[in-house]
């Protein structure tokens, strides 16, 4: 069965791979599954058609036969499951591999996006210079603690499992605000995330989709 994911028709982050269905993108080619994708204009995100697969009119979305996903994690997790290549066979690594996965959207994302709302809706607001210290503050203390426990391995958990792939592309949410880069391994480590093939093919794909999309 054809899977289909949706993406942006014009992404705001510029083809960068930043939005969320990079992710998506990124776990079909470390399975070396093909895909189709569907692009949507905000307008049409908001339209029943896409409502009826995704209730907050976000993307990605992901449908494979009468299966129809989504939330990134959910749809990394389901693929990492049904393929073969990012969940391990060991009962227990593959535990701790799931674990990350959820470490990486629900302790280490949500302070990094709490970063880019204040910037891209706050920056006007008198007290945005004054809370961003704060946010930061957040966000070092948690890559404080992942720089710690990943220490000098190349990944977090023994091989690159899912967990990694979730967390790299987490982390590359602060390019160009020079956090990451105060904690050398993690910066070590998410240049080897982008060093894969399966990540190349996939920042590949979405960037093509945003330069070949009109500028009128």
């Amino acid at each position: 069965m054809t899977i289909t994911i949706t993406a942006f028709e014009r992404s705001p982050d510029g083809g960068q791979g930043m939005a969320r269905d990079m992710r998506v993108r990124w776990a079909l080619e470390e399975v070396d599954r093909p895909y189709d994708v569907r692009l949507l204009s905000f307008k049409a995100m908001k339209e029943p058609a896409h409502l009826a697969l995704h209730p907050f009119g976000q993307i990605p979305t992901y449908e494979e036969g009468d299966l129809a996903l989504f939330e990134s994690g959910a749809i990394v997790f389901h693929i990492a499951e049904r393929h073969a290549g990012l969940l391990p066979d060991d009962a227990n690594a593959r535990a701790r591999a799931i674990t990350w996965m959820f470490a990486a959207l629900n302790t280490v994302e949500p302070p990094i996006v709490d970063r880019e709302v204040a910037e891209y809706l706050e920056g006007d607001e008198t007290w945005y210079e004054q809370r961003l210290p704060f946010i930061d503050e957040r966000i070092r203390k948690r890559l404080g603690e992942l720089s710690g426990r990943l220490g000098n391995a190349d990944w977090l958990d023994g091989a690159f499992s899912a967990g990694d792939l979730l967390m790299v592309t987490v982390l590359r949410r602060l390019e160009g605000s020079g956090i990451v880069e105060e904690y050398p391994n993690l910066a070590a480590y998410v240049a080897r995330g982008k060093a894969r093939p399966a990540y190349k093919r996939a920042f590949d794909a979405q960037l093509a989709v945003f330069t070949a999309a009109p500028t009128g």
